[in-house]
């Protein structure tokens, strides 16, 4: 009988032991009302848990009001979100994964419209809010400057994060993830292209780095030693001047492989700019990041960005590439993407019962 693949071996990250190396995603749905989850979470991660992820994790969840990239954003600030998350966790844990949440503030990129609806600033006057950043520089040109965060607005900052993750745990999750990629608050520390301060917060590496450990001492400080703790970096800005995977990135991924109470790096790419150059976008274009990380770093990755064949993300993991797979558009078409990759790659996967005469399809 041929060994099982390691993609579909369990993982364990400190207490946590996940049935499988594929998790799924942060998506955001952008169907929330006031920050709170209701059916339409509830069938789109319960769906994917079922599917047979090792892994789900909520979409970006706001640690304040003006957190929120649109006003159907998820929150995790009030006692009745609280309450809609808990529900979350537990369709999760029912289908088999383990409930993951990802922590996250959209800083100068908040009060936007849906993409569906052209992803255009909202001013207050029509609902909207003013949106926080390092420095006032808007995203993109066309939008209103960001107000400039004072220290005092830093640190309250720092402690919602930490606020977020107590509801997190409160709500039966059992994996935190924050959120420093994609253009949002923490991102727009790390980069240059966003950040010209000339404070603490500001200047070298080190200052603009100083946002996100803080951010993690904070969590942490809630956040039980037994649980794990992901961070999500944009490994490339892909522009003059930015973030790059072999300059800045690497350096965060040895200051978080030193720190020791950070489990895995969850590398994606890109978002602090509308300039933004990507070379090439094709299955797998940012392997490459968690692999140097995980190499250099010495410290546990995952990979993410258009894997949607069960043959490139088991090699992924075979070949020590990253330690998991993190599906976004697979599985936002396929909820039972991994059922069908198992059984691609001669793994019988387990079915709930009542799903035991179901006939799985490559």
């Amino acid at each position: 009988m041929a060994p099982t693949p390691l993609l579909f071996q369990p993982i364990s990250f400190r207490s946590v032991t996940a049935r499988n190396r594929l998790a799924v995603a942060p998506m955001c749905q952008y169907s929330a009302k006031h920050g709170v989850p209701w059916d339409w979470h509830l069938q789109h991660l319960g769906a994917r848990a079922m599917g047979g992820a090792g892994i789900v994790f909520t979409e970006a969840s706001a640690v304040t009001p003006v957190g929120r990239i649109t006003p159907g954003d998820l929150g995790l600030y009030n006692d009745e979100q609280q309450a809609g998350y808990a529900r979350l966790a537990s369709i999760i844990t029912l289908g088999g994964a383990v409930p993951g949440i990802q922590i996250a503030h959209a800083g100068r990129k908040a009060s936007c419209t849906p993409p569906w609806e052209g992803d255009r600033f909202i001013p207050p006057e029509d609902g909207g809010w003013r949106s926080v950043a390092p420095s006032a520089i808007a995203f993109p040109n066309k939008d209103p400057e960001p107000h400039a965060l004072t220290t005092g607005e830093i640190a309250e900052l720092i402690e919602a994060f930490a606020a977020t993750a107590r509801r997190a745990l409160a709500a039966g999750f059992k994996i935190a993830e924050i959120h420093g990629a994609h253009g949002y608050l923490i991102h727009s520390f790390l980069s240059p292209i966003s950040n010209t301060r000339n404070d603490g917060y500001g200047g070298d590496l080190a200052g603009r780095a100083r946002f996100l450990m803080e951010v993690l001492d904070a969590v942490r400080a809630v956040w039980p030693h037994e649980l794990p703790l992901f961070v999500r970096l944009s490994c490339s800005d892909f522009m003059p001047g930015g973030l790059t995977p072999e300059g800045d990135i690497l350096a965060v991924a040895r200051m978080l492989a030193k720190r020791g109470d950070v489990d895995l790096i969850d590398c994606s790419a890109g978002g602090i700019s509308a300039d933004q150059h990507i070379p090439s976008l094709h299955p797998g274009y940012q392997v490459p990041f968690a692999d140097l990380l995980r190499r250099e770093a010495g410290i546990a990755t995952g990979a993410v960005g258009l894997i949607d064949q069960p043959t490139l993300a088991a090699e992924i993991v075979a070949n020590g590439r990253a330690d998991i797979v993190l599906l976004a558009r697979a599985v936002l078409a396929d909820p039972g993407w991994p059922l069908r990759a198992a059984r691609r790659l001669g793994v019988t996967p387990e079915l709930p019962n009542p799903y035991g005469r179901a006939i799985l399809h490559e």
